[in-house]
């Protein structure tokens, strides 16, 4: 299982790939105002982030106003992360 802080320092460094005209990464600051992240650009990192750690968002999820900060996005990530190792866990002991 992956730790948050790896998990943060993953999606930042696919952040650093998929938005490269953000520089200084601050998972705090609100995305649209601070940023100027757009809808196209948070699934562009929603999909980044689906081949990094094989994972798979829904179509509702893709929404940018559930993500007003990309701590809220490597939150998502960690979650998505966790059901995915419970999964393995049941089916792995049936």
């Amino acid at each position: 299982m992956m730790g948050k802080t790896k998990v943060q320092e993953a999606v930042i460094s696919l952040i650093n790939e998929a938005l490269p005209e953000i520089e200084n990464v601050d998972t705090t600051k609100d995305l649209i105002s601070e940023y100027g992240v757009n809808s196209i650009s948070i699934i562009k990192l929603i999909v980044s982030c689906e081949n990094m750690f094989k994972i798979k968002f829904s179509d509702y999820e893709l929404d940018i106003s559930d993500y007003r900060t990309f701590d809220d996005l490597i939150d998502r990530v960690g979650k998505k992360l966790d059901e995915q190792a419970g999964e393995r866990r049941v089916i792995g002991g049936l």
